[in-house]
């Protein structure tokens, strides 16, 4: 099977130059150059090819709503990043820091899931805090991420001692916030590709204390063979499966290998069955399975679960809409899925997403 890059980091497929941007007629158009404050350097130009296969392709597929989450998309100025603290190596003083610059928890009240120990903070007016450095032997106070990639770990509800797997792990954010959250009896994080392996064992030793880092298993293994390795061995499973990422690739700064990327996206969501259907094997029987991209395509989305419930009699849909209700404060949903799934969509004052979420039961 010829692979697109974006699934590189979990197959033997070589892992092309990223692609590049360019303004857009018609559009809201960003300003044509961004500037990076942080580092005070300008970043790249939207990739005009990649925004107009967006534009058709989700003009049809959400409408009028397509028009304020394209308006975030191509804005960087607009993102907002969460701050996930690192319950390993606590501070009270950058809790109360948080608190005086203006963040709040991103979760809070009646979650089906949600452990005292998971703290996640962000700020209503789009800004970065500052990003720590790996420091060898030294731990992270916190994570820097898209706070609606919390939501797929909520989703998934890892209680102490169960066995888990995050089939496609790098660079690690929801392998940690899985740690924020319990400790499991067994934790396998695997991912593919080598150079990204690399990243999540850095991760992994950032924000996760020595004893304990021991007992977690890095693999990189092909995560479409998994399940016939390791069948019927976990608790939960987590796929965060390779996507079109519609952040990442809309700042491309390769046109030629953006267009060869938009060619090769229709052959991602037969990746993602593949996992997923090895995903289904490596559960336990009464074991949860949470899906999960951070691309807007129906193809890479509900299409891809839809056609796991039709050909995979052992699993059935869970539904995680009094998740999604309990958090609608700060994030905003798609309002036509259904309940298993949910769909966050960025818009001014709630940047957050892309995110796909859907929960499967094995029985």
């Amino acid at each position: 099977m010829r692979l697109p890059p974006a699934a590189a980091r979990l197959l033997p497929a070589p892992l092309p130059a990223r692609a590049g941007l360019g303004p857009r007629r018609g559009a809201a158009r960003p300003p044509e150059q961004v500037e990076n404050k942080t580092k005070g350097k300008l970043q790249k130009q939207i990739c005009q090819v990649v925004l107009d296969h967006f534009e058709k392709q989700y003009t049809a597929e959400l409408g009028d709503k397509w028009t304020s989450v394209r308006d975030v998309l191509t804005c960087p100025s607009c993102w907002q990043y969460a701050i996930l603290l690192n319950k390993f190596s606590q501070s009270a003083e950058l809790e109360n820091t948080l608190r005086v610059e203006g963040y709040h928890p991103a979760f809070q009240g009646t979650l089906p899931y949600l452990p005292r120990s998971l703290k996640c903070y962000i700020s209503r007016t789009p800004r970065r805090f500052p990003a720590q450095k790996h420091q060898t032997g030294k731990l992270k106070e916190y994570y820097l991420l898209n706070a609606a990639s919390v939501l797929p770990v909520l989703a998934l509800e890892v209680k102490d001692g169960e066995d888990v797997l995050d089939l496609c792990a790098a660079p690690g954010g929801k392998s940690i916030t899985i740690l924020q959250c319990a400790s499991p009896g067994q934790f396998h994080c695997n991912e593919y590709d080598d150079l990204r392996s690399r990243w999540l064992k850095q991760t992994m030793e950032s924000f996760i204390p020595n004893p304990l880092v021991n007992l977690i298993t890095l693999s990189q293994l092909d995560g479409r063979q998994i399940g016939d390795f390791k069948p019927e061995l976990y608790d939960k499973v987590l796929v965060d499966a390779p996507c079109s990422n519609d952040r990442s690739w809309l700042f491309s700064s390769d046109t030629q290998q953006a267009k060869l990327r938009l060619i090769q996206r229709k052959e991602l969501s037969s990746l993602q069955f593949q996992l997923l259907r090895s995903a289904i094997k490596a559960l336990r029987p009464g074991g949860s399975l949470v899906y999960s991209t951070c691309t807007l395509s129906k193809a890479e989305n509900s299409d891809v679960i839809n056609l796991i419930l039709k050909s995979c009699a052992n699993v059935m849909p869970v539904d995680i809409s009094e998740m999604a209700k309990a958090v609608s404060q700060e994030f905003t949903f798609l309002s036509d899925t259904q309940q298993h799934e949910l769909l966050v969509l960025p818009e001014k004052g709630k940047a957050w997403g892309p995110m796909y979420v859907a929960k499967l039961k094995k029985i």
